[in-house]
């Protein structure tokens, strides 16, 4: 093959085994493999559940996106793996996977930064990130407010981040209490449908006129909708649901206008998880276009963690000429966002 070398992406920083095969910012192919079901039960992820389902997966996880690419190991180029952060033993699976495939076809590595592929995940629909542009990650564990240049070259500037629960974790936390099944987000997306935002009244956190406007807390919002429930005989679980979901979505997306207006930057990119709520996604058009903003949010399948985005990053870093990762890549389960590239040494212990 000419050109740029096809990069595998390799996911498997939580629940979902993803590969995904990426060339000169193209998808070429994609598969992933999620263990939701198995950790459904007790209502939220079981790490060691999820290291052994990453182990059974990830072989026909890269079979099944090297055949929808009509590719074979042999047209991998390189090879990127999510470095962190996730669960420890979830991310040593895909690492030493990767470190696999990569030493077996003699072709480079390199760690990537699981939420820096989310951020990509948004080139693969639309084309290349505006240089700046304000991207809102909103997931299960994190909800941040970025300012991005380059992502493979320049450092990824933290406007604000959340002070305590992710959106996710909020969706999550009342779906359980609400009685609705785990994952909470999609749960409360779908009750919602059949409810009234205004019937229950909720706060919104940290948007006084003396908050940190780029901050976020959803902690209280999630006690608020707890003792609302606490309060009623029969609680109406579809008020619930869209009263919490518009509080989420008012929130996120009044404060990432206004980072964008705050910096005179014309374009938003929503990202993550909860980037796939059709709240917050409808709420983000309808004030980015009110405010002259261009919106940019990945299609559905690419909001979730996959493996397309991860090579989606590993192609930008090898377009950019950056350096490899070192033979003792390691994993950072708790890694800050610095760089999208994320290369934590066994040596270093980190």
């Amino acid at each position: 093959m000419t050109g740029s070398p096809v990069v595998l992406g390799i996911e498997s920083s939580c629940d979902e085994t993803g590969a995904g095969l990426v060339r000169d910012g193209v998808l070429l192919g994609q598969a992933v493999a999620s263990s939701m079901d198995e950790h459904a039960r007790y209502g939220g992820v079981v790490p060691e559940i999820a290291a052994r389902a990453h182990v059974h997966a990830m072989a026909p996880v890269v079979r099944e996106a090297l055949d929808r690419a009509g590719l074979t190991l042999a047209d991998v180029g390189a090879v990127a793996v999510t470095a962190g952060p996730g669960l420890a033993g979830a991310l040593q699976v895909g690492v030493a996977a990767a470190k696999g495939y990569a030493f077996s076809l003699g072709v480079p590595l390199y760690g990537v930064h699981h939420l820096a592929g989310h951020v990509a995940a948004a080139t693969l629909d639309g084309g290349p990130l505006p240089d700046p542009c304000v991207v809102l990650i909103v997931s299960g564990g994190h909800t941040s407010l970025l300012l991005v240049r380059d992502l493979a070259r320049d450092p990824i500037v933290h406007l604000g981040d959340t002070l305590d629960d992710a959106a996710g974790e909020c969706f999550d936390k009342v779906a359980r209490i609400l009685g609705l099944p785990y994952p909470g987000g999609p749960a409360i997306d779908r009750a919602a449908r059949e409810g009234d935002p205004t019937a229950v009244r909720l706060p919104r956190p940290l948007t006084g006129p003396h908050d940190d406007p780029y901050a976020f807390s959803f902690s209280g919002l999630k006690t608020a909708a707890a003792r609302w429930v606490e309060a009623q005989r029969e609680p109406r679980v579809p008020d619930a649901a869209a009263a919490l979901q518009e509080a989420i979505a008012d929130v996120l997306t009044r404060k990432a206008v206004r980072a964008c207006l705050d910096h005179g930057i014309g374009t938003l990119v929503v990202v993550g998880g909860v980037a796939a709520n059709s709240r917050v996604r409808a709420l983000a058009e309808q004030r980015c276009a009110a405010a002259g903003i261009a919106l940019r949010v990945p299609p559905l399948r690419l909001c979730t963690d996959n493996g397309a985005m991860v090579a989606a990053v590993g192609d930008l870093l090898v377009r950019a000429g950056a350096e490899p990762a070192p033979a003792d890549l390691s994993v950072d389960p708790s890694a800050p966002l610095e760089f999208a590239a994320l290369t934590p040494s066994a040596r270093s212990g980190g």
